[in-house]
């Protein structure tokens, strides 16, 4: 029985059978449209132009398109001209209204435009209601465009009263912004939905322009990535995930973002990093080519690097001290050197260390906090939680954002689902109880949410819980056997920067491990697929990101300019519409500029994962699912209140 209370507000929203009927009617028919093309991206790290282009092409799906409905009207030329103008109107516009000699050839360029555009629009948005349609429209021109879309001049009644409209807006000057306007509506109705699959944040520099695009994206969900999950970290009251999120944007030299962009006063670790710092060449920041550091800027950050990672280091120690559950006692480092003979014994073999920066660690407690350190990671801890950008940023994270989403009947994930080499679900033990699989995820997913609503609370188990997401065994978010960042900095011998992967990264290769995985999550092994991030795929290699018969689809392929060289290509994205899937393999983004004056789309092979026998409707998706909830509660409100 439906809720009384329920039924009253519905009735408040629709008081009459009249208003109810056609609601049902509307939705109904809604469920025997298409269903809208969702668009997959994955492992974005602060790359906003390479995210950006791929954002406005819809991953080629724009340009798709335009060659279907221009293909014999356009040559090659102009038909790449016209997607360019589609993806980067305010740029394209200057750079080709530069080239006409006289105003009438402008005009009639404008008039040419326009025409196409309404084409290209009426053509993108044919399997969406008017309503829908009139959401997407430019708000200044939604009258005049549906006016111009809707036009049916069979009898000639009305074909001055639409040239005349052109002609206004032309000369009226409002031509450039109706293209424009025309140029996003597009975009905006090539894909439906946006999924964000794991890691905004760190590396690139951008991150905070990502944030600001999916916010007013008109919608999108995220699936958190690790490095996500260290920025929730941050702000919810970790120290160490703060250490770890500045060490990181140190050595990629985007210490920009903290200070600049979230307004975090870095000088107190600055006046640290002075005092007990030299020069070390492990700890200088890593530079993209074309970027430029003065030789005192590259030692501040060389400096600023090597004093918050050992604060890093410090801060990890109490945490696995006090939590026994998280089984690292052996990441417990600082307390396996020997600081006169700078060595280190990690699993009963001792290794020389290089490039040492121990400067404030006290050899008889090698956790403890220097007060100058403590009073700098509070210091930072205070100004992180109130920035007002920041806290805008990560409210979005959490709103629209879970560890894993059922989708469409497919499971998105960015990390794992951490399993035995059996391929068992992995078992963890979590304040005395067991879990695993599905559970285990929803406990960290429970935890985080509960670290991030008590921001006051920097050392409860929440909050801890947080940062083993980051670098825990277990984690479904890291997925490997421990993270090696002192190794890699202090040690020379290659063998101890691996880290050890979970055996769910070679056993996903496998058809039937996956459907286990996908019926674990109550999703149809026959239908469904995973869609994961996280892993970048070493196309260079040969690896096919297309696994286990098509039941796995990893679609890190390497956003990251940091990866770029190891995977020779610039990212994998996934399109899936009422006819398929659809795999998009992208080549390095270089710059805007460099499309606006190429006109190129920096995309390379599609790869046909599946294509549906019958074509998908509304009807089969989540959306379809929550549309027959309403039409049900409409139904039990006119039987009830209409019809008594």
């Amino acid at each position: 029985m439906l809720n009384t209370k329920y039924l009253d507000l519905l009735a408040q929203k629709y008081d009459s059978e009249e208003k109810v009927v056609t609601e049902i009617i509307n939705l109904e028919t809604i469920l025997e449209l298409p269903k809208g093309t969702e668009h997959f991206v994955s492992d974005l790290h602060g790359e906003y132009q390479a995210f950006q282009h791929v954002l406005r092409n819809g991953s080629g799906n724009v340009k798709v398109k335009i060659r279907d409905l221009f293909k014999n009207e356009l040559g090659e030329k102009e038909l790449n001209e016209f997607a360019t103008l589609v993806y980067y109107p305010e740029e394209k516009l200057q750079l080709i209204k530069s080239h006409f000699s006289s105003k009438q050839e402008l005009r009639e360029w404008y008039i040419e435009m326009i025409e196409r555009l309404l084409k290209l629009v009426s053509y993108a948005s044919s399997k969406y209601t008017r309503s829908k349609l009139r959401k997407a429209l430019p708000k200044q021109f939604v009258y005049i465009v549906e006016e111009l879309l809707y036009k049916t001049d069979e009898f000639s009644n009305k074909k001055d009263y639409y040239a005349k409209m052109v002609d206004q807006i032309i000369g009226l000057g409002q031509a450039d912004k109706l293209i424009i306007g025309l140029a996003y509506t597009m975009q905006r109705l090539t894909v439906d939905h946006l999924h964000v699959v794991g890691d905004i944040y760190d590396r690139g520099p951008d991150p905070h322009k990502i944030m600001d695009t999916l916010i007013d994206y008109h919608s999108v969900d995220i699936q958190w990535g690790n490095h996500d999950a260290l920025w929730i970290g941050a702000f919810s009251g970790s120290k160490v995930c703060l250490a770890n999120i500045i060490r990181i944007c140190a050595r990629y030299n985007n210490l920009d973002i903290i200070e600049d962009v979230y307004g975090i006063n870095l000088r107190p670790l600055l006046n640290l990093a002075e005092k007990y710092y030299e020069d070390n060449p492990v700890f200088r920041p890593k530079r993209i080519s074309g970027e430029i550091l003065t030789e005192q800027e590259q030692l501040q950050i060389t400096k600023i690097h090597q004093a918050i990672s050992i604060i890093q280091f410090k801060l990890e120690s109490p945490i696995i001290k006090r939590r026994p559950s998280f089984e690292m006692e052996d990441r417990l480092l600082l307390e396996k050197v020997d600081y006169d003979n700078k060595t280190a014994t990690i699993h009963g073999i001792t290794y020389a260390l290089e490039n040492t920066c121990f400067a404030t660690i006290d050899p008889e407690q090698p956790e403890r906090l220097l007060e100058e350190e403590q009073q700098v990671i509070d210091k930072l801890l205070f100004s992180i939680q109130h920035s007002e950008k920041l806290a805008r940023h990560m409210k979005f994270l959490m709103k629209k954002g879970s560890l894993y989403l059922q989708y469409n009947g497919n499971l998105l994930i960015h990390g794992c689902i951490p399993l035995e080499e059996n391929g068992e679900m992995k078992r963890m033990e979590v304040e005395g109880k067991s879990y695993a699989g599905r559970e285990l995820l929803d406990v960290f997913e429970q935890y985080l949410r509960q670290s991030f609503a008590n921001p006051d609370e920097t050392d409860d188990f929440a909050t801890d819980m947080v940062w083993y997401l980051w670098t825990g065994e277990n984690s479904s978010l890291f997925g490997k056997r421990e993270m090696t960042t002192f190794e890699r900095y202090f040690i020379k011998e290659k063998e101890t920067h691996k880290e050890r992967k979970n055996p769910y990264y070679y056993l996903r290769e496998d058809e039937e491990m996956c459907r286990k995985m996908l019926e674990e999550f109550d999703l149809d092994p026959d239908h469904g697929r995973i869609i994961n991030g996280h892993t970048p795929v070493k196309e260079i290699d040969g690896e096919n990101p297309i696994k286990a018969n098509g039941k796995m689809l990893v679609i890190d392929g390497g956003f990251s300019k940091a990866y770029q060289s190891t995977t020779g290509i610039a990212g994998y994205t996934l399109l899936y519409n009422s006819y398929g899937m659809q795999l998009v393999a992208h080549q390095k983004f270089n710059s805007k500029e460099e499309v606006l004056s190429n006109e190129t789309d920096v995309l390379s092979v599609k790869r046909l994962v599946d294509e549906e026998l019958e074509r998908k409707k509304v009807r089969e998706t989540n959306i379809g699912s929550r549309l027959l909830q309403e039409i049900e509660s409409l139904k039990s409100l006119r039987e009830h209140r209409y019809m008594e």
